[in-house]
């Protein structure tokens, strides 16, 4: 296991805590200022229709939080740290909107929300995603070790540079994406509380899985680079020290790694948008890496060419 392990999820775990910490101060703070029930979900015009209690709306935000953070905690990656951050920022900053948004009512019926509330959260979970950035560096990729390379090769002169590239999507995938994110604002505005909460598993699913719907997958100098086909980030890559060997490997999506997306199973991790032929990379720490990509077997063969190679300079 990766000895940065318990760092990345410490790090992972820090701004769930500290978006909790604030909005459960915020409530400490102005708890005689709030109405009692709050107004908790609001119509297409901003208007309160829906109630819940002080001590309600507090154990139900608590568990919103928590539970968000251990799913992130539980399974992020050193890549992911971003989304982390993201995700904990947009929901903390919608939380303490919808506290202000109370303050000083006399009857919860007459509380307003505006929608530049998801404006202003959106902006929060930017500079949150920045900052879970920026932390990234503070966890170094798995320790390296010199092996002998095994798998297909291609053949190199020793004065030759070679790259491999190819994209590849998912229609499914970029249709269900699509479908959460434009879910998302009529969940919040609509669906009665605390179920208008759910709205934010939208952005949770729909961002990821929109930035994984079309990839590119590059070979090169650098290692192996996954990355959205549209963008530069977010991005996975495994460098040529780490590459133990490359081989092509038929997968199945469902049966080899429970369904499609970026995937975490037991000892190994994959971009799965398809069933069938993948390029699988053994990395040095015994963990592999999997991507289902067309002509992977070119793929697989530069990389262990290179990856030799760079281990004999």
């Amino acid at each position: 296991m990766n000895r940065a392990t318990p760092r990345l999820r410490a790090l992972a775990a820090l701004p769930f805590v500290l978006a909790l910490a604030a909005h459960l101060l915020v409530l400490a703070f102005l708890h005689d200022r709030l109405p009692d029930p709050l107004a908790t979900h609001f119509d297409g015009g901003g208007r309160a229709d829906g109630f819940t209690s002080r001590a309600a709306f507090t154990v139900i935000s608590t568990a919103l939080l928590l539970s968000l953070g251990a799913g992130w905690t539980l399974l992020v990656r050193r890549t992911a740290l971003w989304g982390a951050w993201a995700t904990a920022g947009f929901t903390g900053a919608l939380l303490v909107l919808l506290v202000r948004d109370n303050l000083d009512a006399v009857d919860a019926a007459g509380v307003s929300s505006p929608l530049v509330n998801l404006t202003v959260a959106a902006a929060v979970a930017g500079l949150f995603a920045v900052a879970g950035w920026a932390l990234t560096r503070l966890v170094p990729p798995e320790d390296a070790a010199p092996v002998a390379v095994d798998g297909p090769r291609l053949p190199l002169g020793a004065s030759e540079v070679a790259g491999w590239t190819r994209a590849t999507g998912s229609r499914p995938l970029t249709a269900l994406a699509g479908l959460a994110l434009a879910a998302t604002p009529a969940v919040l505005l609509l669906a009665p509380w605390p179920g208008a909460l759910l709205g934010l598993l939208g952005l949770v699913i729909g961002v990821p899985g929109l930035a994984l719907a079309r990839i590119r997958v590059t070979v090169d100098r650098r290692g192996l680079t996954v990355r959205p086909a549209l963008g530069s980030r977010p991005r996975i890559r495994v460098p040529l020290d780490e590459v133990a060997g490359a081989d092509v490997r038929d997968v199945s999506a469902v049966a080899d790694f429970g369904g499609w997306g970026y995937r975490v199973r037991a000892h190994r991790t994959g971009v799965v948008l398809r069933s069938g032929e993948a390029l699988v990379v053994r990395r040095a720490g015994g963990r592999e890496f999997a991507v289902t990509v067309p002509d992977a077997r070119t793929g697989a063969a530069l990389l262990n060419t290179l990856a030799e190679r760079h281990g004999k300079v």
